[in-house]
């Protein structure tokens, strides 16, 4: 051996001593085990994995029930508050006019007029007869002149915009009604003068019953100062407050009928192979501590094309229209409001 080479030692390549050894296999041994472990919980999960059930969010609804009336006027006395529960007829406002009530007094006075010359014809044409018939005339006359001056002041007010445009309307029919009334004694006038005559015997009742129907139609809209509910429910809203004015036809409140509840879900039409009209679903109520309850379907329609989902080219699908499906609970649910979600998991 030459003097160059160094032998080689045991310092160079030092051996692990027993208890590294140990700790060695230990480390070996539980990595293998969390291998082993992570292998099983992999296999368990693919075996028992599954496709999360579909959630479709829907919202509470109820039918609601606009009370108005044909009567225009002053809102007099509301009876009722919102939040409150009504019977059906039970009485909810006031509505006061004395524009109707005038009118009212009006056709009454023609109709009473009109009976008077009916009798009088009857019985033939006097010189009192004619005399009244006339006096009846000046004062139709007097009225319609006095309600076009009125109209048009109220035209020329409204157009200056110090007026609102109900009170133009309302000086116009009452100066209609007046040329109305006008004509009604001019003819009354021209029968007395030529004398009763089967013609005009006939006319005078149709006359008669002419007035009669202006009073029943001023009667028929009377009949709206009172409104009552139309069914059994809950006060939802109420628009104007005591005193204010209403037009013909305003909403005075809504009515809110909690026997007639039902749940609304917009559905893509892929997904509507579980949802049939006719079929029963279970669907959850988060608000009312998450209650489960089955619901009816009874009402499926298309959307429209606004509502369609269009697919991209990307994905090779196609384009899924959305349907609006309605169903109704089968248990009465006081406690369920308009406008609750509600929740249906495929």
């Amino acid at each position: 051996m030459s003097d160059n080479m160094q032998p080689t030692t045991q310092a160079q390549y030092p051996t692990q001593t027993p208890a590294q050894k140990k700790e060695s296999r230990a480390i070996s041994v539980a990595m293998i085990f969390v291998i082993a472990v992570v292998a099983v919980l992999a296999i368990i999960g693919f075996c028992f994995l599954r496709e999360p059930d579909r959630i479709l969010e829907g919202q509470a609804d109820a039918t609601s029930v606009r009370i108005s009336g044909k009567l225009p006027g002053r809102v007099k006395e509301l009876y009722v508050r919102e939040g409150d529960m009504v019977k059906q007829g039970d009485t909810l406002v006031h509505i006061h006019s004395s524009l109707a009530e005038a009118k009212l007094m009006q056709a009454e006075a023609m109709e009473n007029a009109a009976a008077a010359q009916n009798r009088k014809i009857d019985r033939g044409t006097r010189s009192q007869i004619i005399t009244s018939a006339k006096q009846l005339l000046a004062q139709a006359t007097a009225a319609r002149t006095i309600a076009e001056k009125t109209y048009t002041r109220m035209e020329n007010l409204y157009k200056e915009q110090v007026v609102s445009e109900q009170r133009r309307d309302e000086a116009k029919a009452a100066y209609e009604a007046a040329v109305a009334g006008e004509k009604a004694a001019a003819a009354q006038v021209s029968l007395a003068e030529q004398g009763a005559q089967i013609e005009d015997k006939e006319s005078a009742a149709s006359m008669v019953n002419v007035a009669k129907g202006g009073v029943e139609e001023v009667n028929a809209v009377l009949e709206d100062q009172y409104l009552t509910a139309p069914c059994d429910g809950q006060i939802d809203q109420i628009y104007p407050e005591d005193g204010e004015l209403v037009s013909l036809g305003t909403p005075i409140m809504s009515l809110l009928k909690v026997s007639d509840k039902w749940v609304t879900f917009n559905v893509r039409e892929d997904l509507l192979s579980k949802m049939k009209q006719g079929e029963r679903i279970r669907i959850m109520i988060p608000a009312l501590d998450k209650k489960e309850v089955e619901a009816e379907i009874f009402y499926i329609r298309d959307m429209g094309s606004y509502a369609t989902w269009r697919a991209t080219k990307a994905t090779g699908d196609w384009d899924s229209r959305t349907f609006q499906v309605k169903a109704r609970p089968v248990e009465q649910l006081p406690d369920l409001r308009p406008g609750m979600t509600v929740i249906y998991r495929e």
